[in-house]
């Protein structure tokens, strides 16, 4: 008897359960408002060619906005460098390594340094000129197209540079203009870089 009552009590709720989780199928038919389809998993949103140059341009324009926000906080603030991928010194330098090749300013310190990779080992050894010493006399100014200029010197015990960098609007693509000791147009990024040993 109690297998008997166990095995009712088993059965009894799995029915309910059953009837619970299985509305009546005349119910669905019977309801305008309700419409089942089947959906084809393969199915994709097919983009057109214009709606992905449209996309694909839209993201490259803030990739750009945001770039060019970094770049003129990082100039503002004073904790920057500029990334050298071409020079002109008269002759065009191409295809440079931006690891040897940049302007550095770090608040009231600075570097300029160049590598052209030439079988002549140049003052600094690389093949260039190196220049550390201290920024002097910096000011920056935002022109009406929303570009940046900053001018500063760069001090150290031998000579000094004047320096002049113009970052572009809506880009981190920056040219920065280089007198004095030595006179030099650079092309390249500016990006934020503060280094964390500096004080």
């Amino acid at each position: 008897m109690k297998n008997f009552i166990l095995t009712l009590c088993a059965i009894i709720p799995l029915g309910v359960f059953a009837q619970v989780q299985s509305p009546d199928a005349s119910q669905i038919e019977s309801d305008e408002n309700v419409r089942l389809e089947k959906i084809d998993q393969k199915e994709t949103v097919k983009e057109t060619k214009k709606e992905k140059k449209a996309r694909e341009k839209k993201m490259r324009e803030l990739n750009e906005d945001i770039a060019y926000a970094k770049a003129s906080n990082s100039m503002r603030r004073g904790y920057f460098v500029l990334l050298a991928n071409s020079v002109d010194m008269g002759r065009r330098f191409t295809g440079l390594n931006e690891a040897a090749n940049f302007v550095l300013v770090q608040d009231e310190d600075g570097i300029i340094q160049f590598a052209f990779n030439t079988y002549r080992p140049g003052p600094n050894g690389l093949g260039g000129w190196t220049t550390k010493g201290t920024v002097r006399d910096k000011r920056i100014k935002y022109d009406d197209n929303g570009d940046v200029h900053l001018e500063y010197q760069l001090v150290s015990t031998k000579e000094i540079a004047y320096v002049y960098i113009t970052l572009y609007h809506n880009s981190n693509r920056a040219v920065a203009r280089i007198s004095g000791a030595i006179n030099m147009t650079v092309y390249g990024e500016i990006h934020p870089y503060r280094d964390k040993d500096h004080r």
